[in-house]
Order: C-alpha cells, then sequence, then structure tokens
C-alpha cells in the first residue's frame, strides 16, 4: 500500500520543480519589443496667447436724469436714436421757468434801482453833514439803507442766476456722443429732480472685460493686444488692446479681471455680446510642438513616451494650444526629441521598442 501512495509523492514534487523552472525561465526571457512609429518634436516660432472669454460692455454709459421737477412737455429722442453731445433730448417745464428767470431779472433792475437811489439819498446826507445841518441820526440812517441796497443787489443777481441756471437745467441734453438704450419718461409725466428720463450708452467704443487665472498676473499689462470673434460675424476677427487691470483676484474662483478697449466706429458690436479670442503676450516665441497624437492624456496629466537608445520613457509635458495636427508643449520636451506617435497604449515606462517605418 505505501510503494503506490510513495510514487504518487514523488511525480508530484517533480511536476511542481518542472513548474517552478519553467515561470523562472519565462521571466528570463527578454520582453518582446512593441512596435511603434515615432516624429520628432519640432521647433517653430509662434504668438504666445492666452485663450479668453468674456462681455462687451459699453465703454460709457448713464441714466439721463430731470434736474428740476415739472411736467414733461416734449421728448426728442426714441429708443435706438443716435444722438450728439449736447443736443437736446426733453424739455421739463420751460415755460414755467423761463417765467421764473425773467421774474428774476426784473427783480434785479428793481434791486439796482433801490440801490443808485440809496446811493443818491447817501450822498445827499454827507453834503448836508458837512454844511452842518444833517443829523446824526439821519446821516446813520442813509449808510444802513445804502448798505442794504447793495446787499439786496447781490441777492437778487443770485437768485437770477440760479433762475437762469434752472431754466438751462429744464432743457435736457446728451451728456456725450451716443445712443438711446431705453427712453423712460414720455410728455406729461411729472418729474421730480432726480428722476430718470433715458439711458444713454457710447457704443463707439466697447470694453471686453474678461478674467485671466491668477499665475498670469505679471504678464497681464496694458497695451497688450486682444483678438476676438463673436457669432454675430462668423469669421470676422475684432481687435482692441488692455486698458485696465484688477489689482485683486477672485478669492472663490482665483481669477482677476482685465479689460480691452475696443473701436466699434461701424456699430457693428453691441453691447452685452459674448465673445471668444486670446490675449497676445509675446510675438514669435521659440516653442516646441509635437503630432497631437503623441498626447497621452489621463488623470488630468498629460505626457509622451520619448524614445531613447530603443527604449520607451514616459515624460509628463505640459500641453499650450492645438494648431491643426500639431501640439503646443511649453514644457518637459526640447526639440529634435523622438516621441511615440502610434503604439503608445501597449507601452509602459522603460518598454523595448521597435520602430516601424
Amino acid at each position: 500500500m505505501k510503494c503506490p501512495l510513495l510514487t504518487l509523492l514523488i511525480l508530484t514534487l517533480a511536476a511542481s520543480g518542472c513548474s517552478r523552472d519553467a515561470a523562472r525561465n519565462a521571466a528570463s526571457a527578454p520582453t518582446p519589443p512593441v512596435p511603434v512609429t515615432v516624429s520628432p518634436s519640432t521647433e517653430v516660432r509662434m504668438d504666445r496667447t492666452l485663450p479668453i472669454v468674456g462681455t462687451l460692455f459699453a465703454k460709457d454709459s448713464a441714466t439721463v436724469a430731470a434736474e428740476v421737477e415739472g411736467r414733461v412737455e416734449k421728448t426728442m429722442a426714441e429708443f435706438g436714436d443716435r444722438v450728439k453731445e449736447g443736443q437736446e433730448i426733453a424739455l421739463v417745464d420751460t415755460d414755467t421757468y423761463a417765467a421764473l428767470a425773467n421774474l428774476a431779472a426784473a427783480r434785479v433792475q428793481q434791486a439796482r434801482a433801490a440801490d443808485v437811489a440809496a446811493g443818491h439819498e447817501l450822498q445827499r446826507q454827507q453834503e448836508l453833514r458837512r454844511s452842518g445841518i444833517a443829523s446824526p441820526a439821519d446821516f446813520d440812517a442813509a449808510v444802513a439803507a445804502a448798505d442794504e441796497a447793495r446787499a439786496a443787489v447781490k441777492a437778487a443777481e443770485a437768485n437770477e442766476v440760479v433762475a437762469r441756471l434752472n431754466l438751462e437745467r429744464s432743457r435736457i441734453r446728451a451728456p456725450f456722443d451716443g445712443a438711446v438704450a431705453d427712453r423712460v419718461a414720455s410728455a406729461g409725466d411729472f418729474v421730480k429732480s432726480g428722476a430718470p428720463l433715458f439711458r444713454l450708452v457710447n457704443d463707439a467704443v466697447l470694453k471686453f472685460i474678461v478674467q485671466a487665472p491668477e499665475s498670469y498676473a505679471p504678464k497681464v499689462v496694458k497695451e497688450l493686444p486682444v483678438v476676438f470673434t463673436v457669432d454675430a460675424y462668423p469669421g470676422r476677427r475684432f481687435e482692441g488692446r488692455v486698458f485696465l487691470v484688477s489689482p485683486q483676484v477672485n478669492l472663490s474662483t482665483r481669477m482677476f479681471d482685465f479689460g480691452a478697449l475696443v473701436p466699434n466706429a461701424d456699430r457693428a458690436l453691441k453691447a452685452g455680446t459674448f465673445a471668444r479670442g486670446e490675449l497676445l503676450l509675446e510675438k514669435d516665441v521659440p516653442t516646441v510642438t509635437v503630432p497631437l497624437d503623441s498626447l497621452v492624456v489621463g488623470s488630468g496629466v498629460s505626457r509622451v513616451f520619448v524614445v531613447t537608445n530603443g527604449v520607451a520613457a514616459s515624460r509628463i509635458v505640459r500641453p499650450g494650444r492645438t494648431v491643426g495636427d500639431r501640439q503646443e508643449v511649453l514644457e518637459g520636451l526640447r526639440p529634435g526629441e523622438q516621441v511615440v506617435t502610434t503604439g503608445q497604449g501597449k507601452l509602459v515606462d522603460g518598454s523595448p521598442i521597435r520602430i516601424k517605418e
């Protein structure tokens, strides 16, 4: 009975030993090279830009309000009309304020006449005093009357200035060249001082307001050019220049605002339009590019496989823009290095490779 069991045990141990030997032989066998295609990274001169999106706003906008109270006699501008600086666009009770201005002018004339009469009386009292006829009380009264008359003239003149100013303010004028975005009041409305009448925008120049990551803070400066497009004009490129940069970063988004002034003489662009484009940071910068197919992206990390002495090495890179079938590489690669363009799915760091034609 013992002989068969002993024989079975010997055969099992022998099989196990053979399996271990086979495994060791397999592990020590060389890994077959992975067939790949490669292409060199190349250096080209490209503009360094920052992609941006934002909104166009009117450079100047104002709510034109009544400066005096009264009934709106007439409005001379409507929604969408273009107006010039100083152009009359509404009248507020001008007849009443004209009458008040005339009344104030008449009171000035009255006060001046009284001043002249008081001056003559003072002169007469001075002559009588030199003759010893006038009493001190009469002379003092004449001096006081002359002073009061002069003060009355000044008060009347000040009232006339206010009346003339109110008459001028009753004629509502455009504060700048622009367009009427909204007309709030109509003829017949009674308005108080400060009540809105129109909303005007200056759309001859627009502001393109966008945001940039805080890492670009040292690079975004005034006068840098901005190029953008809008959906209303496919293929047409509009240009502007940076004119303001926010001094602070938004704590929630870690972004900061900056704005570019955009000439809009033909009024093609409208305030409130969404736009996308790029900020030109530097011109003709030597830039490394690789074929787009060479880039491997995973878990938020971009990498390429660089071939050195028949072995593929994984290299983390920082990609930039995509230009046609080429990928801009900002960091991690030198010009002339060979990168794998096909076969990356079978590669790990250190894999031997065989370059296919």
